[in-house]
């Protein structure tokens, strides 16, 4: 039977004196911060605070971006039909916008297409190639696919349709033959960083063309905002060149100029823009950017990104924050029929759950929830006309696209990264594929222990927190993944009042105190606790601001807590 797994802490280790001293600027629970981020020195401590201030790298270090530019140029110069062919999810979206935008700007005869989820499935397709071919296309460009379609390319070679592939995504042993292929994952790349998402290389293709083609008062930068929600929105690492492109991002963002957004913000409750951070994008625009591709079409949010009128935006905004609501109450029955089904097949090492009835644009919700219940890789799929298609998430412990490869021939096609990836199978290997994946899992997790472990960056005495330190925490934005924001614990501490909040009272609300100091606290998806706490608790937490109605103040966000026990 499985169990909902209980967190290990793990308090970063003091930073030593020399580094201490070396950050004396800076306050010493921020020092702190910063030595668990790799930061040692001042001059480090300037870069990473201030990426804004530092220099990209130059596009044509990317394998074949001087091929891609050629043909891209020629493209424009002859007039000729350009496509580019994107993905439905908010990465995929919006590196079609940025492409289509940017090519349009210098007079390209351009126009898009995104795949239906539930008809055409992820990525490039034969029945979509050929209507493309149909309709006189030259040029078709990848962005967020492709890479792993070498059929497809040459399918496309023999309909006369010429590929650009850009793909972050991690390539097979074959690459698609095509006029160029733009991968910083690929053998031979020689581009420094290797974790641009998609909107981030059709980003660097795009900054490649107004190189050799510069558009007056358009500079690349212009996109940003772009570049911005799909790097958030696709989990990918928040450093390095990643983080640069979206601290600036989050500026452009800031200014309110994409009118689909301001529209998507003031339907979904954020209604100031100019305080917009990486968290609000993953937690309010993202989810309702995918929810188009999920529940319907991703062309809603296309079209919403690159609308101008404020009535149409607005109308096109609210179905999406609609769409949204739909979405999020699927997603709970789908995770509940999951659950009891990775219950009842027993598995220990990988949860499976397959189902007619769930819906091919929630099964990756559902797998990422299984994952934070019992910490355990999950696949989820829909089965459909023979076939089983399935989202599978991971742990770090776990490579789930190198588990995949290993099963590759019994797969049509599958892809993905370590901890997120999808396929789909002919259902009647559907079993042999469970079988051989749930091998590979005995392989690599078999006797481990398999305990999600929340870092902390200190443990600090509660009432050493003071308004001070918003200015220097906002300076780690953009937080997500791989440079998560600043969490403390802090031991023996009094609640002194708690109560249920939110839908199914799911939520806990406190008022705690260090002893001299009363804080606000929120522990999301913990109202599990109200009636049974102690006295004083052990809590790991944020700090952040709370806002509402124009008064600000100071906030504990508690990702866990524990009895207190000296």
């Amino acid at each position: 039977m499985l169990a909902a797994q209980n967190k290990r802490w793990e308090v970063g280790q003091p930073a030593p004196l020399d580094v201490f001293n070396a950050l004396a600027e800076y306050p010493p629970v921020f020092r702190q911060v910063l030595y668990n981020r790799g930061i040692f020195t001042s001059e480090d401590a300037q870069r990473y605070l201030h990426p804004e201030q530092t220099q990209g790298f130059d596009p044509f270090l990317l394998k074949d971006m001087p091929k891609a530019v050629e043909r891209v140029l020629y493209a424009l110069d002859q007039q000729e039909k350009v496509v580019v062919y994107g993905d439905y999810d908010v990465d995929g979206v919006t590196a079609t916008a940025l492409l289509v935008e940017v090519l349009a700007a210098l007079g390209a005869n351009v126009n898009w297409h995104i795949p239906n989820r539930f008809d055409e499935g992820y990525g490039l397709n034969n029945e979509a190639l050929h209507e493309l071919a149909g309709r006189g296309v030259d040029l078709v460009i990848t962005v967020d696919c492709g890479i792993r379609s070498p059929r497809e390319a040459n399918l496309a070679a023999q309909l006369g349709l010429d590929l650009i592939v850009t793909d972050h995504h991690h390539p097979a042993e074959e690459l698609p033959e095509a006029a160029a292929v733009i991968c910083h994952k690929q053998d031979g790349d020689g581009y420094p960083d290797k974790d641009l998402a998609g909107v981030g290389l059709a980003y660097k293709l795009a900054e490649a063309l107004l190189m050799r083609r510069p558009l007056e008062g358009q500079p690349v930068e212009n996109w940003l905002d772009l570049v911005a929600l799909g790097t958030v929105a696709d989990v990918v690492p928040l450093l390095g060149e990643n983080r640069r492109l979206v601290r600036l991002g989050l500026a452009r963002l800031r200014q309110g100029r994409r009118q689909g957004l301001l529209s998507l913000a003031g339907a979904s409750g954020l209604r100031d823009l100019s305080q917009i951070t990486a968290g609000d994008i993953g937690f309010v625009l993202g989810p309702r950017l995918n929810a188009a591709g999920r529940m319907d079409t991703a062309l809603d949010s296309l079209r919403l990104l690159l609308e101008r009128d404020p009535q149409r935006s607005g109308l096109m905004a609210q179905q999406l924050d609609g769409q949204n609501r739909d979405r999020q109450k699927q997603t709970v029955i789908i995770q509940e029929a999951a659950t009891a089904m990775a219950q009842e097949a027993g598995g220990e090492d990988i949860l499976f759950a397959f189902s007619p009835d769930f819906s091919a644009g929630l099964v990756g919700l559902a797998a990422s929830r299984l994952v934070d219940a019992y910490y355990r890789p999950a696949v989820v799929g829909h089965i459909e006309d023979g076939h089983a298609r399935a989202s599978c998430r991971s742990i770090p412990e776990f490579h789930i696209t190198q588990a995949l490869d290993e099963c590759r021939e019994l797969l049509v096609r599958h892809g993905g990264h370590s901890v997120a990836a999808g396929f789909t199978v002919q259902l009647e290997r559907l079993e042999e594929l469970k079988s051989r994946l749930a091998e590979i899992a005995q392989r690599e997790l078999g006797g481990r222990e398999l305990v999600p472990v929340l870092k902390a960056d200190a443990e600090i005495e509660l009432d050493t927190l003071s308004p001070d330190l918003f200015g220097y925490l906002d300076l780690l934005e953009p937080t997500g993944q791989s440079n998560s924001v600043a969490r403390f614990v802090s031991r023996n501490v009094r609640v002194v009042r708690s109560r249920t909040v939110g839908a199914d009272a799911q939520h806990l609300k406190l008022t705690l105190s260090g002893g001299r100091i009363y804080f606000d606290a929120i522990a999301f998806r913990q109202g599990h606790w109200f009636g049974k706490l102690p006295e004083t608790i052990d809590i790991l937490y944020t700090f952040e601001r709370n806002v509402y109605n124009g008064n600000v103040t100071m906030q504990l966000n508690i990702k866990d807590l524990r009895p207190y026990e000296g």
